[in-house]
């Protein structure tokens, strides 16, 4: 037992001293607000992540489904525009709160959802960074497996010694090893200086995609008949194809919604994390979009196929291709392999990393938890995922209607129930008194909300992965994020009106935590000169500054808990 209590107290992890048990769970240097000396994101550097971000194989395929489902390249690209204007307005919804305060999503969901309550959400988002993190990196191994090729071209004949029922060949296997172990040491830098990594991939691998664009339409003579194609359905139909292109974006967007206030609470300024995401974001991924359609296009000159994934293409072209040109493939490889790597890490790792954190404050960091998602993703063996059912990434993307029905709560919750005020301290605190703590830790306005959200696209749901269901149950889910959002939202909003919660106010109210003093989140632990020294998010400090109506209000609600 003395070694075992030993080896628990190596593996904690550093925390502010005082703490309770319970505060233990839920606060470390990684979960608390973080310090000004590490808001080192500036505006340039979201635009630098966001068109790093885009630049991946699932954009480059974004249009291709639209396209073979019916509709003309312009019809699919102004779905691509459409979506992800709409998203970036969800990304800079949820960011706002981490700019301002300066907290993750973990810490962010405890307003709405409670203390404790926060768990499943943090749970749910975590599961799916974890099997995407393996996912994406096993696409990464791809790109690994078209780089060795163009360098050596025997790799492409590598002979296979991993039986065929286990879904992947040794080739296959090497390349998505060799991709994830250089993924790691990416891992271990903090999350305020990764920002690097984005930056260089900003710039080289659009680079790389124009590269591709340009060889692809020289090589077609033109830029091919696919931007001659008109649609191949028309009226309610096409109505009904460009709805879904549009909410297949937003869909795409679902996790990314929802960690962006992991990034933004590293931002300088709120403004930094605004106009710059809510441009980049549409344009990034419209233009990467483009390119893919205008490549595949070029593709069907040059093979007389559609080729919509662009790894594929590549591995097309070095059939009979010089040395010369075996570089080029190299180099632009390596723009897809330095891409997937950026995304893996932006849309997978921190999320999983962070959300970890949350689960168990007293031993994880975000780098620990990062390399539990990387472990874990290499135990699953995406490969078995990805072979297993050829609507995996249906599942996945399907995945997106419980995402809604947590981010309808958790914005209703900031923006009109509590109007930006946000008690910082009480997020940390699991004391009965507290606002956050609602009953049991848990609040179950946010908790029915959320099932009333889900319940509300669960048929059509069903009849995506099953049997057929009816026709207006796949309407709703047609517009599954708009619908999961606007019912458990609304449902919140209904409920909290009803039945009034702690710690509101009836004006806006930010807090700007940069004008209290320092930040303590240990109870036991009593700063000098209390009175005159207010803290983060003391509700004390807080009311003071409110009319006096609305002191009395907020004196009544802090009792209703």
């Amino acid at each position: 037992m003395e070694k075992l209590k030993w080896t628990l107290d190596k593996l904690t992890v550093h925390h502010e001293p005082g703490l309770t048990n319970a505060e233990l769970m839920l606060t470390n240097d990684d979960l608390q607000p973080v310090d000004p000396q590490r808001r080192q994101w500036r505006w340039l550097n979201y635009i630098a992540f966001w068109i790093a971000d885009s630049l991946n194989i699932n954009t480059w395929m974004i249009s291709s489904s639209m396209i073979v489902a019916g509709l003309s390249w312009w019809q699919a690209w102004i779905c691509v525009w459409i979506g992800y204007f709409i998203a970036a307005c969800f990304v800079c919804l949820t960011g706002r709160i981490g700019a301002v305060y300066h907290i993750s999503f973990p810490v962010t969901a405890r307003a709405s959802f409670g203390i404790w309550g926060s768990l499943w959400p943090v749970i749910n988002r975590v599961v799916m960074a974890i099997i995407w993190y393996g996912v994406q990196g096993y696409i990464g191994g791809e790109c690994v497996t078209v780089m060795i090729s163009a360098i050596w071209p025997s790799y492409r004949n590598l002979p296979n010694t991993i039986p065929s029922g286990a879904g992947v060949t040794t080739q296959g296997f090497v390349s998505f090893f060799l991709f994830w172990l250089g993924s790691l040491p990416a891992l271990w830098f903090p999350v305020h200086k990764i920002r690097h990594l984005f930056t260089v991939k900003a710039f080289y691998s659009p680079i790389a995609a124009i590269a591709f664009f340009a060889w692809a339409i020289s090589r077609a003579n033109g830029i091919g008949p696919i931007v001659h194609q008109p649609a191949t359905i028309k009226g309610g139909a096409l109505g009904w194809e460009i709805v879904k292109g549009i909410m297949s974006c937003i869909g795409n967007f679902a996790a990314l919604i929802m960690n962006d206030p992991d990034f933004s609470r590293f931002a300088r300024t709120p403004k930094d994390a605004l106009w710059s995401q809510l441009f980049t974001i549409p344009i990034g991924f419209g233009i990467t979009s483009f390119i893919g359609i205008i490549v595949s296009s070029s593709a069907s000159v040059i093979y007389g196929q559609e080729v919509w994934n662009p790894l594929t293409l590549l591995d097309m072209f070095l059939n009979d291709a010089s040395s010369g040109q075996r570089f080029g493939i190299f180099i632009i490889a390596l723009g897809f392999t330095l891409a997937q790597l950026g995304t893996n890490i932006s849309a997978n790792s921190v999320s999983a990393g962070t959300d970890l954190t949350a689960l168990l404050p007293r031993y994880l960091n975000i780098r620990r938890g990062s390399y539990i998602c990387a472990a874990i993703s290499l135990a699953m063996c995406p490969w078995k995922l990805v072979a297993s059912s050829n609507q995996f990434t249906t599942y996945l993307s399907a995945y997106s209607l419980f995402l809604s029905a947590i981010a309808g709560p958790m914005i209703v919750d900031y923006y009109i129930i509590r109007r930006g005020y946000l008690d910082i301290r009480a997020l940390y605190s699991a004391r009965k008194t507290d606002p956050y703590y609602y009953n049991y830790g848990f609040s179950w306005r946010a908790y029915t909300s959320y099932i009333a959200g889900i319940l509300m696209n669960i048929v059509g749901f069903v009849g995506q992965v099953g049997p057929e269901v009816p026709v207006g149950a796949q309407y709703i889910y047609n517009i599954n994020y708009f619908s999961g959002f606007i019912v458990s939202g609304g449902m919140y909003w209904i409920l909290c009106t009803l039945f009034p919660i702690p710690a509101t106010s009836d004006k806006w109210n930010e807090v700007d935590i940069d004008e209290l003093s320092e930040f303590t989140v240990a109870y036991g632990q009593e700063v000098p000169d209390e009175e005159n020294s207010p803290r983060y998010g003391d509700r004390r400090s807080i009311s003071d500054s409110l009319p006096g109506d609305d002191q009395k209000k907020l004196s009544i609600a802090s009792k209703r808990v």
